[in-house]
């Protein structure tokens, strides 16, 4: 009788054990394992938020038609060795078309000609002309051609201007005004560019 008291608990003991093994492994199964803690020593992205990309533009102007007219355009200007670059894009030209292209003297686009941009920004009071061809207004630069869509791709330079420093020949907060007709770097005082298309202001990105 005894010894089949002892065989029966010893077998009751061994299911309880497999029992408990099997209730271990279901648990271990079930908890998802532990995530690494962070490398403390390696540097994390900073949060997107924190990332800023700044402007290579020193000042910018955005063109707008005058009156009876379509042309618009956006452009900026970068102090460079012996003047400004001048880059950015003209719309709403005739195609195959060349105009003149100038700072004024007065930052004020108000009339629907233009006309209150002033004449051509001229501090050193000599001669209209054309750049590396002698004598040149500080706002006088190439003229620009619009491609058979009508749009001009800007890309040239005033020499001798300066931006943002105060001096006389600071063009920041000047007008810009896009012509009807090509500079021909000799009629005095203006090329002989005709009407003013389209003025902005140059003015310090916000």
């Amino acid at each position: 009788m005894r010894s089949t008291s002892i065989t029966l608990l010893a077998g009751a003991l061994a299911l309880a054990l497999a029992a408990c093994g099997d209730r271990s492994a279901i648990d271990d199964a079930a908890t998802p394992p532990a995530t690494p803690a962070a490398d403390a020593g390696v540097d994390q992205a900073p949060p997107a938020s924190d990332m800023t990309t700044a402007s290579t533009a020193d000042a910018i102007a955005i063109l707008s038609a005058t009156e009876g007219n379509s042309v618009t355009g956006e452009l900026s200007f970068t102090v460079i060795e012996g003047g400004v670059a001048i880059q950015g894009q003209v719309n709403g030209l005739p195609p195959n078309s060349e105009h003149g292209f100038h700072v004024h003297e007065n930052g004020d686009c108000s009339a629907p000609d233009g006309s209150s941009a002033g004449g051509h920004f001229n501090p050193l009071a000599v001669a209209h002309g054309r750049i590396g061809e002698g004598d040149h207004h500080v706002g006088d630069t190439d003229n620009i051609v619009a491609d058979d869509t009508g749009v001009a791709r800007v890309d040239t330079r005033l020499e001798g201007a300066t931006l943002a420093d105060g001096a006389p020949t600071d063009i920041l907060g000047k007008g810009v005004i896009v012509h009807a007709d090509a500079d021909d770097y000799t009629t005095q005082p203006t090329g002989n560019a005709g009407a003013r298309l389209a003025c902005g202001v140059i003015s310090q990105p916000m």
